[in-house]
């Protein structure tokens, strides 16, 4: 079902959620590049590139849906081409988050040691556990209310923020208890890695969602025999 088949009301109240969502995460790369400035943790690096890359998916996201509902003469192929942008969006920060993640837990597996502090940038991290959490369930019960191509986007995007966070908050917290034992790199670096391949599943899945592997499907032996 298309986005157009969305109330005033009910697009009015969508288009309010977006841009919250998307001045709450606005401070949130500013804020964690503080952080990484006063810590050395490799997961706390790939968390702030991560935010900066889902704040330009978030932007997109409004402003389509923004478009899509005050435009009185926009055509339905045009409507589709938006929100199915909004979808690749979202998989491609998915992706990109995930590839940069796994690269840089790889280059920092053997020199690197977590030090200084992290207290800010776990204080971040539960921060936006809380807040991407309500925003997945807000999201999850506006799709349910009414089906909108952007607000699924949108829940699926906050679910994997939200349990990204999760395994932040966890690696951060780990060595902020114990940054002197021998394990403490090693849980900081599983944080990150079991992170990036969350971000590559979850990419892959919502592009697989917007059609990017179908032409492939379709050129299959099994499939020109038919």
């Amino acid at each position: 079902m298309a986005d157009s088949a969305l109330s005033r009301e009910q697009a009015s109240s969508r288009e309010k959620t977006l841009l919250t969502a998307l001045l709450l995460s606005a401070s949130g790369p500013l804020f964690t590049g503080l952080a990484v400035i006063n810590s050395q943790s490799s997961t706390q690096l790939a968390d702030f590139i991560r935010r900066g890359v889902e704040l330009v998916a978030l932007f997109l996201s409004w402003w389509i849906f923004r478009r899509i509902h005050r435009s009185a003469d926009l055509s339905a192929e045009s409507q589709a081409r938006m929100e199915r942008t909004v979808g690749l969006a979202v998989a491609v920060t998915m992706l990109v988050s995930g590839v940069i993640m796994l690269s840089i837990a790889a280059s920092r597996l053997s020199t690197f040691e977590p030090g200084g502090s992290v207290t800010l940038g776990l204080t971040i991290a539960v921060l936006g556990l809380i807040t991407n959490g309500w925003f997945w369930r807000r999201y999850r019960s506006l799709t349910r209310e009414q089906y909108s191509a952007v607000i699924a986007a949108q829940q699926q995007l906050y679910r994997a923020k939200a349990l990204v966070d999760l395994g932040v908050v966890v690696a951060l917290g780990t060595v902020a208890a114990a940054p002197l034992h021998p394990l403490t790199p090693v849980i900081d670096l599983l944080g990150s890695v079991l992170v990036a391949l969350y971000l590559l599943w979850s990419g892959f899945r919502a592009a697989r969602a917007q059609g990017i592997f179908r032409l492939s499907a379709r050129s299959t032996p099994g499939d020109r025999q038919a």
